[in-house]
């Protein structure tokens, strides 16, 4: 069986200093609050291809033959490892060829061919791309570089652990991201040979649940995996390195729903100003899920490890969460279609401090009673109690409101 040494970690962060950033480890009091934990946020999404798989993928890449650099690499991956490897392969003259399924965010699709990799749309998943990628090392004999299975990848991956426990004195728990399983293994790793009690806590987004299925079987097994937020964790089976090196040192393995990652994605570009991708925002979303109260009071270091979220969604995920808080609300309101009715509506909204986002008539489709006209109202509030306070305003009013709630409600309604 293959493993990885304590000793190999420490080696690869020597090897690829100077190459991948220290990434800062920050405390974070607003997240504290909200997590009624000390919570420390480890800030990888800041290396230059926007996630930790730089470590793992320079440490690879120094470590092939002569032979291997000259022939170049290949590598099957949903986006951040493909964007590592591409990076640092351009900046150590290795040529590089990634396979990614066909629907892996066209941002990071765009950047691969940016910094000069051959890129391969191949599948619905992770293990469809990986077939095509084998065909690539039979035809054409290049390296294959797993990106969460093979030990160079875990060496690098764990390098991250190495900088937090200098930059945090003492933590409790490092609460680390889980897709194919190389990172909580080379975090696990670290963390074990230093035995000091800090405790590791996986987090798998629920549609793609395969850390917690291997553990319940004992061995990695095939799941299926469900389009999520978490497009980077859509691994359908856990390597069996980092299945071995992490399955004896991690102390729990939580999921999470895709509410909760969106939730997590908005309060940490709200509360931290991060952008953060899905994969990258779990370790919080297991929080707001509540999914970690028995690290209430304890410090606690969130691995956000990656920020390569493409821009349409970050803005759809926002609004949706907002939704979700009760902090964007739509409604129907039933006002008399005459001259003014609509200004009379839009003051009973301001009156209150309520922001209007957007509002639509509807005529064909409404009451019978020609009098009137129903009104589609997007709202931004503060809170549920503001909008009750909004509620009772338009009543005043003597304006109707026949639906309300937030932008998945009226949309299924």
């Amino acid at each position: 069986m293959v493993t990885v040494s304590h000793e190999e970690v420490v080696e690869a962060a020597r090897r690829i200093a100077g190459g991948v950033l220290r990434s800062p480890c920050v405390p974070s009091p607003h997240l504290s609050e909200l997590c009624q934990a000390e919570i420390w946020c480890k800030l990888d999404y800041q290396q230059a291809t926007g996630s930790f798989k730089e470590r793992g993928a320079r440490n690879a890449l120094l470590l092939l033959s002569s032979h291997q650099r000259a022939r170049g690499v290949v590598a099957a991956s949903a986006g951040n490892h493909a964007l590592a490897l591409a990076y640092h392969g351009r900046d150590l003259g290795v040529a590089v060829t990634v396979v990614m399924p066909r629907f892996a965010p066209l941002v990071k699709q765009v950047r691969c061919r940016q910094y000069g990799a051959r890129v391969v749309l191949h599948g619905e998943n992770i293990a469809d791309a990986k077939v095509r990628a084998d065909e690539f090392v039979a035809t054409e004999g290049l390296a294959y570089i797993n990106g969460f299975n093979d030990p160079a990848i875990i060496a690098g991956a764990g390098t991250a652990a190495l900088e937090i426990f200098e930059q945090v004195d003492r933590p409790d728990a490092l609460v680390v991201p889980v897709g194919g399983g190389g990172l909580i293994a080379g975090v696990s790793l670290v963390a074990a040979a230093r035995g000091d009690g800090t405790k590791i806590v996986g987090v798998e987004a629920e549609r793609c649940p395969s850390l917690t299925a291997a553990l319940a079987a004992g061995h990695p097994v095939r799941v299926s995996a469900q389009p999520s937020l978490a497009d980077g964790l859509g691994v359908p089976e856990v390597g069996l390195t980092s299945f071995e090196i992490a399955r004896r040192r991690i102390d729990q393995v939580v999921t999470v729903d895709e509410e909760s990652i969106t939730r997590a994605i908005l309060k940490l570009a709200e509360l931290e100003k991060g952008v953060v991708e899905g994969a990258g925002a779990t370790p919080l979303a297991a929080f707001l899920a509540g999914r970690l109260r028995l690290l209430e009071g304890r410090r606690v270091v969130l691995l956000l490890c990656g920020g390569n979220i493409d821009p349409t969604v970050l803005a759809r995920v926002i609004e949706h969460g907002l939704a979700l808080e009760g902090r964007l609300i739509q409604f129907v309101a039933v006002i008399k279609d005459r001259p003014g009715g609509l200004a009379e509506l839009a003051t009973a909204i301001a009156s209150t401090g309520a922001s209007i986002k957007q509002v639509s008539h509807e005529r064909a489709f409404g009451e019978a009673d020609i009098s009137k006209v129903q009104v589609l109202c997007q709202v931004e509030v503060r809170s549920s109690e503001h909008t009750t306070e909004l509620f009772t305003a338009l009543r005043a009013k003597d304006i109707e409101v026949i639906a309300r709630g937030g932008l998945r409600e009226i949309a299924e309604s």
